[in-house]
Order: structure tokens, then C-alpha cells, then sequence
């Protein structure tokens, strides 16, 4: 018999020092010149000594043969807690999860949370026939490596299942767009119109070119802390209210139409004692648009199968009423391999602090960001997300 204990708070645990290494769409430098620079300028904008820093947590997909524990060597840290979490885009909140955890057991006082990687010329080549057991022995050889594929027929499935037309993706690419152009490390700096969408390149039908992320070379970084030391060193920050993890969700879905979040979101919302209503900004993973409108529904923004009824009935930019991935997200802004998955996290906790780079959202004071990572033929593994309130220095 299953038996289901119940989830302490995370009172006391704060976010702070939101960074940024901007993206190049490729680059020379190998991954840890990307997570040094992140964790440099860490130190920088939060004033916390290296020294200070007894917590790090690692997050890439290019940081092989070397690893967290390597990284340490390089840098000069010696912390006394350490985590290098595998998960793609579902990382970055499961290393917020894991690095709250360890602050507010004492186990570390400030953790490091940073994801980046390199993107060569061939490094996204080379990545696709060694992704997983699954891709190198039952998709790659067969002519099916990369996501696109996989993506292709989880948008069709879920086409078919509910109704949703292609101009409903496009609605959240161009809102997506329309956001990314005020932020200045976004990649993507045109305009893009639902016609444009709708005459994009064929990729795998029903995907076209606009429902692509394009791998790039980046790096996000944020600091956990006590609240105490943030109040003391006047960081600007945000608490955190609750967080959910799954993974291998719904295994018995022909076909992914839904993600571990439907599973645990109630909890979420008591955990936080909120509910959609109360929330003044949503960053969801978006490496393709279809996984944006699983979101609204399995986080409890609208029912299953309503997404393509709340993308028509909501405008999703900045100044919108749902503003939704508001940097541009990964579809405008490029995805920098995992950190991609702390890309929400950066920019939800820029929103609710002020610390915003890009166009802000009047009044912002709680966001839900979440993540998705994994990804097998025909699913992602993981999923995950986090509810914040920000508290202005």
C-alpha cells in the first residue's frame, strides 16, 4: 500500500540574483567558459563572496568528459553540497527544488544554481544519435533522430484529439515573438506574423519552421538563500511557495497528450494557498508550441482539451491579459541547450522583482514557471513547476 507523506513548505527559502550570459547562435567556447562566466557574474550582481558559495548545483548536456564534481577544480569552489541533475528542461526546477531543500535543511547557506552549454557548428549533430539508449538503438538508425519527429507526432495526436488548428500554435509563437523583441538577448529580432507562421518551411507535419526551437550557446544562472541573508545584503528576491516533480507520467498514453503536472498541480495550488486567478505571470518550457498548450491545461489554467479555446480567447503578450513567456521564451530567444530549462525561472523571477531587462508586466508579484525535459519518440520523461512571489529590495 502506497503510503503518501505530507509536504513540509519551503518557508524561508528565496531566489535571488537572476543572470544571464546572452546566447550566440554558435560559439567556440566549450561549456564551462559558459557556466564560469554565469557563475562569475553571479557573484558580481549578488555581492556574495565565492567563498560564500557552499552550494552548486550543474545542469548541461555539453559539459561531458568533465562534470560538476570536476568543475569545482576549475573555478576554485569548494562547496559542501553538489548536484549535476541530467534532466534537460525539467532541470532547472528540480535543482530549485533540490538546492531549497538543502538550504532550508542547512546542509548549504547559498546555492549556485547554473545550466549552460556550447552549440558548435556540429554540436547539436553529434548530440541527436547519442541522446539516449532510445535514440541510439530505436529512433536514430531508423531515420527518426532529433525532436522533431517526436514533436511532429505528439502535435498531430493531440490535433486530432481536441481540435486544435495550426493557427492556434502560431497565436503563441507570434505572442511569443512580439515579447522577445524588447529583450536584448533574444536571437530572434523580427517581428513574426501569423502568416509568416502559417508559410513557414514544412519540418515533419504537421511542424513547420516557426514551432522550432533553435539550439544555441548560453548560460542561466540564480543564487537559494536564506531570506534572512537576502534582507541583510538588500537582494531584491522571491519566495518560494511550492514546487511538483513527475516523471514517466500517464506511461500509458499511446501517445503523450498530457504531462506529470496534471498529476500533482491541486498540490501545487494548496501547497501556495493560490489558485490560477491569483497568478500575474506564467513561463512554461517551450521547445514546442504544442507542450505550451498542454501547460495551460495540466496546470490548471483551463481544463484538458480547452487550450486551443484559451490561446483564441487570451492575448499572451507582455501587456496582455495572460502574459505568457514573456523573454520570448525558447522560441524567440533560442534554447541554450539545458538551460533552456532555467530560462523561465531567470525571467519569472526578473518579472516579480523588477529586475526585468525586456518590456515588464505591470504589478507582477506571483508567476508559476514550470519544465519539461527528455524527451523519448513519443514523450518527455519529466516534467515539473514552481509558483514564486517576489519581494522588491
Amino acid at each position: 500500500m502506497a503510503v503518501h507523506s505530507r509536504r513540509q513548505p519551503y518557508d524561508g527559502v528565496v531566489l535571488c540574483a537572476p543572470v544571464t550570459v546572452p546566447y550566440e547562435r554558435y560559439s567556440l567556447h566549450a561549456a564551462p567558459w559558459w557556466i564560469g562566466t554565469a557563475l562569475r557574474e553571479l557573484i558580481r550582481v549578488s555581492g556574495v563572496g565565492k567563498d560564500e558559495i557552499d552550494g552548486f548545483c550543474v545542469s548541461s548536456f555539453t559539459l561531458g568528459p568533465d562534470s560538476a564534481v570536476g568543475l569545482t577544480q576549475h573555478f576554485g569552489l569548494k562547496p559542501r553540497w553538489l548536484d549535476h541533475i541530467p534532466m534537460g528542461g525539467a532541470s532547472g526546477i528540480v535543482a530549485l527544488r533540490r538546492a531549497a531543500r538543502a538550504v532550508q535543511s542547512g546542509d548549504a547557506s547559498v546555492v549556485a544554481v547554473v545550466a549552460g552549454d556550447a552549440n558548435c557548428v556540429t554540436s547539436f549533430q553529434d548530440m541527436l544519435p547519442a541522446f539516449s539508449r532510445f535514440a541510439q538503438d530505436a529512433s536514430y538508425p531508423y531515420g527518426s533522430g532529433g525532436p522533431n519527429a517526436s514533436f511532429a507526432l505528439i502535435t498531430d495526436h493531440y490535433m486530432r484529439k481536441f481540435g486544435a488548428k495550426r493557427e492556434d500554435f502560431g497565436a503563441i509563437c507570434v505572442a511569443q515573438r512580439f515579447n522577445a523583441l524588447s529583450n536584448p538577448n533574444a536571437l530572434m529580432k523580427k517581428p513574426l506574423t501569423l502568416e509568416q507562421y502559417m508559410a513557414g518551411r514544412p519540418i515533419s507535419d504537421p511542424v513547420s519552421l516557426f514551432d522550432c526551437v533553435m539550439p544555441c550557446a548560453g548560460a542561466e544562472a540564480f543564487l537559494v538563500m536564506r531570506e534572512e541573508d537576502a534582507l541583510a545584503a538588500r537582494l531584491p528576491h522571491a519566495r518560494l511557495l511550492s514546487t511538483i516533480e513527475r516523471h514517466n507520467a500517464f506511461a500509458d498514453d499511446i501517445v503523450q497528450y498530457r504531462g506529470g503536472w496534471a498529476l500533482d498541480v491541486d498540490e501545487m495550488w494548496t501547497m501556495a494557498s493560490l489558485k490560477p486567478d491569483d497568478i500575474d505571470v506564467l513561463e512554461t518550457y517551450d521547445d514546442y508550441p504544442v507542450i505550451v498548450m498542454m501547460q495551460f491545461e495540466d496546470l490548471g489554467f483551463c481544463a484538458k482539451g480547452e487550450g486551443p479555446a484559451f490561446v483564441r480567447q487570451h492575448d499572451l503578450t507582455v501587456g496582455g491579459a495572460f502574459p505568457q513567456n514573456t523573454s520570448g521564451g525558447q522560441l524567440s530567444t533560442g534554447q541554450a541547450g539545458a538551460a533552456g530549462g532555467h530560462l523561465g525561472i531567470v525571467e519569472a523571477l526578473r518579472q516579480v522583482t523588477g529586475l526585468t531587462l525586456g518590456a515588464a508586466v505591470l504589478n507582477a508579484r506571483r508567476a508559476v514557471v514550470s519544465g519539461f525535459g527528455m524527451i523519448n519518440y513519443d514523450r518527455g520523461l519529466c516534467s515539473g513547476a514552481a509558483i514564486i512571489e517576489g519581494v522588491r529590495a
